[in-house]
C-alpha cells in the first residue's frame, strides 16, 4: 500500500523528534538493563545477609538461589514479549506503550520493598517482583524497535534502532555507578563501627535496596512523554485504516510535514470501503510468506543470546584474580568491586560496540554485521577455549585473558546482539510486526536461560576440591567454551543461509497481498522516491 504519507516518512528528513523519540524508546532499554544488571553486585550483599551463619566466614547466596531469580526475570521477560507485542498489533503501540513501562516502574520498585525481613519471604517476594518487572522489560522490547522503525525514514532507520538499543549499555553503566556510590556511602558511614570485614552490618539490608527501587527514576522520567506521542502513521494507515488521523499525527511531530499535500489522498482513502485481512497469523499463507523470516529472526536470537548471557562463566575468575578474596573485604566493598567490573567492560567494549554499530548499520547492513559478529565471537571463544586447561586456567588475571574477554562482548554488540533486534521490526507487515519482533526476543530469552543458567552449571569442573560449596560437577570450563564457540558458529552459517539484509528497504515493501483487495488486483510498484513536493520529502 504505497500511500503518500508512507512514502514521504521513508523520505522525511532526520528532525527533532527522531532524536526524541530515541530517548523515549531508549529509556526503557536503559531501566532494562539496569535492573538486570544491578542484580550481580545485589546478590552479594544478599548472600552476606541471609546466609552468613557467624563473623568466621562471609556469607554466599547459594547458587541455585542465584539461578531461580535470573530465570524468574527471563521467564518474565518471555511472558512480556509475547504478550505485549500481540497487544502492539491489536490495540496499537502507543495505547500499552506506557503499560510496559509502569510494570517495570512498579516491578523495580517493589523488588526493593520486598514485604519483609526474613530471608524465606525477601527471596520468595523478590522472585515474584522480578518476575513482574521481567514482564514489563519484556513489552519494552518489541514495542520500542516497533515505534521506533515506523517513526524513522528508511535511510537512517537501523541507526535508530541501534541507537535506542545502544541505551542498554548506559544502563549497565548507569546500574555500576549508582551501585559504587551507594555501597561506598555505606561502607564509610558503617566503617567505623566494626574493625572485622566478615561482620555485615543491619543497615546492609537497606543497601541493596535502595539500588534497585533508583531504577524506577529514569522510566518515571519518561512516562510522560510515552503517554502523550502519537500513534505510529504507519499503525495508523495500515492497520487502523485511518489516513486522516496518520497525516494530522505526523504534521503535529514533524514540523515541516505539509498536510495540505496528503488532506486529499486522505479525504479519498477515507471514503473507500475497508477490506478484510487477507490472512491470519496462524495460517499457511502467513508461513508461506513470513515464515521464513521469523525463522530467522528467531534462531538468530536464541543462538546469540546462549553466548552473550553466559558470560558470568568468566566473571567469578576473573574476580577471583583482579580482586581481593571474600575473606579480606567487607560487604559494601565485595558489591562495589562487582559494579566496578561490569563498569569497566561496559565502558570498554559494551558502548563501543553499540556505537560501531550505529555508525556502520547504515553503511555495512544488517546481514553483513551479524555474520562478522558471530564469526568473531566465535574466534575468540575458541581463543580462550583451546588452551584454556593448559594455560589460561592459571593465566586469568593477564591482560591477554581480559582483552579477548572484551572483544568478544564488543562483537557480540558490534554484532548480533544488535542486528537481531533491528531486523524483526523491519521485516514483517504492521499488523504483525510487533507479535513477530516478540516472539522472535522470546526465542532469545529462551537462549539466555539456557546461557546464563544452564552453562553456568555445566561449566563447573568435576574436581571437588576446585569447586565452590553448593555448585555440582559440570563438563568443563575447556568443554562448556567450545560449545559455545560452536553455537557462534552455527549462528554464522544460519545468518548466511537464511538472514534477508533490510537496509534501505521500505517497511511498505512487506505490506504486499494484506488485504483482499491488494490480492484482487495488481500492485503498483513502490515508487523510487517520494514526489518532490516539499523539503521534508527529501533526504537531507
Amino acid at each position: 500500500m504505497a500511500l503518500k504519507i508512507l512514502t514521504a516518512l521513508d523520505h522525511a528528513r532526520t528532525q527533532y523528534y527522531h532524536f526524541k523519540a530515541i530517548v523515549i524508546a531508549g529509556m526503557g532499554l536503559f531501566t532494562d538493563s539496569y535492573d538486570l544488571f544491578c542484580i550481580a553486585p545485589v546478590m552479594k550483599l544478599i548472600g552476606r545477609i541471609y546466609y552468613q551463619a557467624d563473623d568466621k566466614s562471609p556469607g554466599e547466596t547459594p547458587p541455585w538461589v542465584v539461578s531461580t531469580i535470573v530465570a524468574v526475570v527471563l521467564a518474565g521477560t518471555v511472558v512480556g514479549q509475547l504478550m505485549f507485542g500481540a497487544l502492539g498489533d491489536r490495540v496499537g503501540r502507543r495505547r500499552i506503550y506506557g503499560v510496559s513501562l509502569l510494570l517495570m516502574i512498579a516491578g523495580s520498585f517493589a523488588c526493593g520493598f520486598s514485604v519483609c525481613r526474613t530471608r524465606g519471604c525477601v527471596l520468595t517476594s523478590l522472585c515474584f517482583f522480578r518476575f513482574v518487572l521481567g514482564v514489563g522489560i519484556g513489552g519494552d522490547y518489541p514495542l520500542s524497535a516497533t515505534i521506533m522503525s515506523e517513526f524513522a525514514n528508511k535511510r537512517t532507520r537501523g541507526s535508530f534502532i541501534a541507537a535506542v538499543f545502544s541505551m542498554q549499555g548506559f544502563g549497565i553503566l548507569a546500574s555500576s555507578g549508582v551501585t559504587m556510590a551507594v555501597t561506598a556511602a555505606f561502607d564509610r558511614a558503617t566503617k567505623s563501627s566494626t574493625t572485622n570485614p566478615l561482620h555485615t552490618p543491619e543497615v546492609a539490608d537497606l543497601a541493596w535496596r535502595i539500588i534497585l527501587m533508583i531504577g524506577v527514576v529514569p522510566a518515571a522520567l519518561t512516562f510522560y512523554w510515552r503517554i502523550s506521542m502519537p500513534e505510529t502513521a504507519r499503525y495508523t494507515a495500515l492497520v487502523e485504516r485511518d489516513v486522516e488521523k496518520a497525516t494530522n499525527d505526523m504534521g503535529k511531530v514533524l514540523p515541516d510535514f505539509h498536510l495540505k499535500n496528503y488532506m486529499e489522498e486522505s479525504e479519498t482513502l477515507q471514503r473507500q470501503p475497508r477490506s478484510p485481512p487477507a490472512y491470519g497469523l496462524f495460517s499457511r499463507e502467513f508461513t508461506r510468506r513470513h515464515g521464513r523470516n521469523l525463522f530467522a529472526c528467531s534462531m538468530a536470537w536464541f543462538l546469540v543470546d546462549i553466548p552473550y548471557y553466559s558470560s558470568t562463566l568468566f566473571q567469578s575468575l576473573i574476580y577471583q584474580s583482579w580482586f581481593p578474596t571474600d575473606n579480606s573485604v567487607n560487604a559494601f566493598q565485595e558489591a562495589y568491586n562487582v559494579a566496578k567490573f561490569q563498569a569497566v567492560v561496559a565502558a570498554a567494549s559494551t558502548i563501543p560496540g553499540y556505537f560501531a554499530t550505529v555508525y556502520f548499520i547504515e553503511r555495512a547492513g544488517r546481514r553483513r554485521i551479524q555474520m562478522m559478529g558471530f564469526a568473531f565471537m566465535a574466534l575468540f571463544i575458541f581463543a580462550l577455549a583451546a588452551p584454556y586447561n593448559a594455560y589460561w586456567h592459571k593465566h586469568t588475571k593477564g591482560a591477554g585473558f581480559m582483552v579477548l574477554y572484551g572483544l568478544t562482548f564488543f562483537f557480540s554488540n558490534f554484532g548480533p546482539n544488535t542486528t537481531t533486534f533491528i531486523v524483526p521490526a523491519e521485516l514483517f507487515p504492521a499488523r504483525f510486526r510487533a507479535t513477530c519482533h516478540g516472539m522472535a526476543g522470546a526465542a532469545g530469552k529462551v537462549g539466555a536461560a539456557i546461557g546464563a543458567v544452564g552453562f553456568l552449571w555445566a561449566s563447573q569442573t568435576r574436581h571437588e576440591e576446585e569447586r565452590k560449596a553448593g555448585w555440582k560437577p559440570g563438563i568443563g570450563m575447556m568443554y562448556a567454551l567450545i560449545m559455545l564457540g560452536g553455537v557462534c558458529v552455527v549462528g554464522t552459517l544460519h545468518t548466511y543461509l537464511f538472514t534477508p539484509e533490510t537496509k534501505m528497504r521500505s517497511l511498505e515493501e512487506n505490506e504486499t497481498g494484506e488485504s483482499e483487495d491488494d490480492n484482487s488486483k495488481e500492485r503498483p510498484p513502490l515508487p523510487a522516491r517520494a514526489p518532490a513536493v516539499h523539503p521534508a520529502e527529501s533526504p537531507p
